[in-house]
């Protein structure tokens, strides 16, 4: 049996174990209508500011891993500069992978590839929010694991690619748990449970967490910024001394 064929075999064998219930696209879909009014205004508005700070389009389109490691395509506000080199989050990740350090964004040390508005909207993971196109399509939940990149899924080992037993989402376990704070393997940990024991009353948990989790992020990074601004000064005031002291 060819590798290609095996694949299928386990992605077929894993949807009639694991299959999307029902109750998660009701609730999906019910969440969306009752708040249609605030997101398609906060949609429009957030268009408008990317459109108004960056040339280039509005939107910025990827291709994501999503269940039974299905690809599709992932939409967001692009916060990037044109042209900007993804090879750099691609080494970020590999070295987190490597080490067990904390999944710290490159943003918390400062980006030259954001755009003016770009670290405002991923702060606030207001970026993210065209991936409700991605939820009425089917390809993504509100709650779920995050989509990862293909470079990324070809990484996993067996146990990491468990949490593709699920929808991906826009908020999750892993997202309300500390995020940024945890490891790789503590990420997968929350993404694998999540997605084995998933219940309407965890996905109510987990949205009524989300807003809490992300103002937390919103001000962890402000004052990353802030103790980066900080040392800068200090590197600076440092450096104009020993160059007087050596004139």
């Amino acid at each position: 049996m060819s590798v290609q064929s095996e694949e299928s075999v386990v992605a077929r064998l894993s949807a009639e174990a694991f299959p999307i219930p029902a109750w998660k696209r009701g609730l999906d879909l019910a969440c969306l209508a009752l708040t249609f009014p605030c997101w398609m205004l906060l949609g429009l508005c957030l268009g408008l500011l990317v459109k108004v700070t960056s040339p280039g389009p509005i939107l910025f389109r990827q291709k994501r891993i999503g269940y039974l490691g299905r690809p599709f395509w992932c939409y967001k506000f692009r916060t990037m500069k044109l042209n900007a080199d993804t090879a750099v989050h691609q080494n970020h990740l590999a070295q987190l992978m490597r080490s067990g350090a904390p999944m710290t964004k490159l943003d918390s040390a400062g980006d030259p590839r954001l755009t003016p508005c770009g670290l405002l909207l991923r702060s606030l993971g207001l970026d993210e929010l065209p991936q409700l196109l991605n939820v009425l399509r089917g390809e993504m939940s509100l709650v779920g694991p995050r989509p990862c990149l293909p470079y990324e899924y070809e990484t996993y080992l067996p146990r990491h690619r468990r949490r593709f037993l699920t929808l991906p989402g826009l908020t999750g376990l892993w997202q309300t748990s500390g995020k940024n704070k945890t490891t790789f393997e503590e990420m997968i940990d929350l993404d694998v449970h999540y997605a084995v024991h998933k219940t309407p009353w965890l996905d109510l948990k987990i949205m009524l967490r989300t807003i809490p989790a992300i103002l937390e992020q919103a001000l962890d990074m402000n004052r990353s910024q802030k103790a980066r601004g900080d040392r800068s000064v200090f590197d600076g005031a440092n450096a104009r001394q020993q160059s007087g002291e050596a004139l």
